[in-house]
């Protein structure tokens, strides 16, 4: 059995999922444009950096889940994928999901993302599971806060494990294993695997990768 691991933002999608979800908030009105644009901005340009403080991310991004009922995020989010998502998904990112699924491979979507926001996105690509970043939930409606380790960093490597745990495997399971990823926040799992691959990769990724000889491919 092989193992098939893929990054989201910027890698099957060309674009961010996480950045995306908050710019259409602010457009529906969810959200104040003023209060909140410039802040989505500086955390992503952080993402981009590799100094991204993840909890002060999450309690800026979990916390619009918790001020709306579950029907209507629900339903918002239906709009999101259609006229955000949809257009961001490219053939060769499908056909690469394709390939695995096809070969047998277990696959799983890996993201820090939070699952309400990529739960949707990973079933468009029919990959069979997610490890997300997972917002607490009480009685139906969000809290606010992350539940367990944030899914990102080497927290990607935590929930990975603890995903191979519930189904009784672990990395010695696999012939092969493969992480395909833009960002060098995914470091710790592009080494921990048997074939890291850079997609359409940043500045620092493409850098380690060239020195590595790791395989840099583009979906774009």
């Amino acid at each position: 059995m092989n193992l098939a691991l893929f990054d989201l933002d910027n890698t099957l999608l060309a674009g961010d999922s996480d950045f995306e979800w908050a710019q259409f908030l602010i457009a529906k009105g969810a959200l104040d444009r003023e209060a909140h644009e410039a802040r989505n901005q500086a955390f992503y340009d952080d993402y981009k950096a590799g100094t991204l403080d993840i909890h002060a991310f999450l309690t800026f991004q979990l916390a619009p889940l918790a001020r709306h009922e579950r029907t209507e995020l629900d339903a918002w989010h239906r709009e999101f994928m259609a006229a955000r998502i949809l257009p961001l998904i490219g053939a060769p990112a499908r056909a690469l999901v394709q390939r695995h699924l096809d070969a047998g491979d277990l696959c799983a979507l890996v993201t820090a993302t939070n699952s309400f926001v990529t739960g949707p996105i990973c079933r468009e690509f029919g990959i069979p599971h997610l490890v997300a970043t997972i917002p607490a939930q009480e009685n139906g409606r969000f809290t606010g806060v992350p539940r367990g380790t944030p899914a990102f960093r080497e927290g990607k490597i935590v929930r990975v494990e603890a995903w191979l745990e519930a189904l009784g495997l672990w990395w010695g399971a696999f012939e092969q294993t493969w992480f395909y990823s833009d960002s060098l926040n995914d470091l710790p799992l592009l080494e921990k695997v048997g074939h890291p691959v850079a997609v359409d990769p940043d500045d620092t990724l493409r850098a380690h990768a060239a020195a590595r000889g790791w395989p840099i491919l583009s979906l774009r």
